[in-house]
């Protein structure tokens, strides 16, 4: 498409400069959130613990208005609560939580493959398939980096081959309150995922809806055990755990 303006005409470039300031204005407390949320997930901060936003604004780099912004956005998804006049608090964070996050995950993200195995071209299944390839190296790499990267792409082009932008819309707020380095530290993850992306690559391209949504729901919910146990001997719940209550029950 040709462009209606100069590229270098003085109403193209302040646009262009604007636009790229509101997007970076926006990014800001995205990036503040995610790093509190995977302090949050990790262990890093613990529940009724008050977040300093001078020592996170120092640790992303930021002043302390997008930390104060990302901090809101972490209270509308629970992982933070406002106390009045004193800050920031943690809330709790339990297995539970996990669980009911990657239901949610495996159930749209299932809905979206079902319709991707009625709706997906074969240019895109062309694509999962190149991406499949990609994690099988980079897992025979050890290229961690590359794997967390490789896997969210791939169910990235999945989510967008059941062509429902809202759905996947939907999918991608709960799926970004888990961060996405931990996927390829789940024992097991990297295994399953070489062994079952084919699986679903290949259901799309018989047109089985019905068995992509199924590969697509076991693959993710399979993960969240996982996840607890990893984070549980990480010490994420050791104060719960050595609680007089759990020891009793």
């Amino acid at each position: 498409m040709v462009p209606t303006t100069q590229p270098n005409s003085p109403d193209d470039l302040g646009y262009s400069y604007q636009s790229r300031r509101t997007s970076r204005r926006q990014q800001l407390p995205e990036e503040v959130a995610s790093y509190v949320r995977e302090l949050i997930v990790s262990g890093g901060v613990k529940e009724g613990e008050f977040l300093r936003m001078e020592r996170i604004a120092e640790a992303v780099g930021v002043s302390n208005t997008p930390v104060r912004e990302g901090l809101l956005l972490l209270s509308n998804e629970g992982f933070v609560r406002l106390v009045p006049r004193r800050g920031f608090v943690v809330s709790s964070f339990t297995p539970e939580d996990i669980r009911d996050l990657f239901w949610a995950q495996a159930k749209l993200a299932g809905e979206l493959a079902a319709r991707a195995g009625q709706r997906a071209t074969p240019e895109r299944i062309q694509r999962l398939e190149s991406i499949s390839a990609e994690y099988d190296r980079a897992a025979e790499a050890g290229d961690d980096e590359a794997l967390i990267e490789l896997g969210h792409v791939f169910h990235r082009e999945l989510n967008l081959a059941g062509e429902s932008p809202r759905l996947a819309r939907l999918l991608g707020t709960v799926v970004k309150q888990l961060p996405n380095r931990f996927y390829a530290a789940i024992e097991g993850q990297i295994h399953d995922s070489q062994e079952e992306h084919p699986l679903i690559v290949q259901a799309l391209r018989d047109k089985d809806g019905e068995l992509a949504r199924s590969l697509t729901e076991a693959h993710i919910a399979g993960a969240a055990d996982r996840l607890i146990d990893m984070l549980r001997e990480r010490g994420l719940w050791a104060d719960q755990d050595n609680s007089p209550e759990s020891s009793d029950a």
